[in-house]
């Protein structure tokens, strides 16, 4: 209609699913990040999670935790539920996602990979999930396993990858999570990293205190 608008800079976009039941994240699901890091590709998915409350807007800052000194930056597909789903196969798995968006699983490595292994903690500070701007809805998409996805820092292009580089793809990942929890409209799926994280450059290269991701 034209009418109800406002000025893109007058308005603050939030993540477009703010209070999903969960988050789920999948590790080690891309060949390129295996590469990087030398590791064997997973011969099952590797699922962990995030606390709901480190969802935060896409251009929203990202608090760095005193307790961290290594954050890092992990570019992601996100998957949407839309529809309530237990045991799922993976011939109908698409039909319980309404749609797709970005996230950035953002990891403080010292907890992850030291200090106990405390992935979930590591993974969970406050803010450590942006999401979005936008929710686009799988009719959108022609192909969800052929999608560019990056991520800069302060300008420089440090992840340049495709999905078409996901071990396991959103079908096998819906229908795998879903023999385990019960999938709710509004759960999120963060699919997995692609190669050029700042754990794995030599030598590796953590955010800083105002820097954009």
């Amino acid at each position: 209609s034209g009418q109800h608008r406002r000025p893109r800079g007058t308005v603050r976009l939030l993540a477009p699913v703010g209070d999903p039941q969960k988050v789920l994240c999948v590790g080690l699901n891309y060949r390129d990040h295996c590469q990087e890091q030398d590791v064997k590709v997973p011969k099952e998915p590797i699922i962990f999670s995030k606390f709901p409350s480190a969802i935060t807007g896409p251009f929203d800052d990202i608090v760095y935790p005193e307790e961290s000194n290594e954050v890092d930056w992990e570019v992601e597909l996100a998957a949407v539920i839309g529809k309530k789903g237990q045991r799922i196969e993976e011939s109908s798995a698409l039909d319980h996602v309404v749609g797709f968006t970005v996230a950035n699983d953002v990891s403080a490595r010292d907890w992850q990979m030291r200090n106990g292994r405390q992935w979930l903690l590591g993974k969970s500070f406050d803010t450590f999930c942006p999401l979005g701007p936008a929710l686009v809805t799988k009719e959108a998409v022609a192909d969800v396993h052929n999608l560019s996805i990056r991520c800069s820092v302060n300008g420089r292009l440090m992840q340049n990858s495709s999905t078409n580089q996901l071990i396991f793809r959103l079908p096998k990942l819906i229908a795998w999570v879903s023999r385990f929890v019960t999938l709710v409209p509004g759960d999120i799926l963060l699919t997995g990293t692609p190669a050029g994280v700042g754990l794995f450059r030599k030598p590796p290269v953590f955010l800083q205190v105002r820097e954009k991701v």
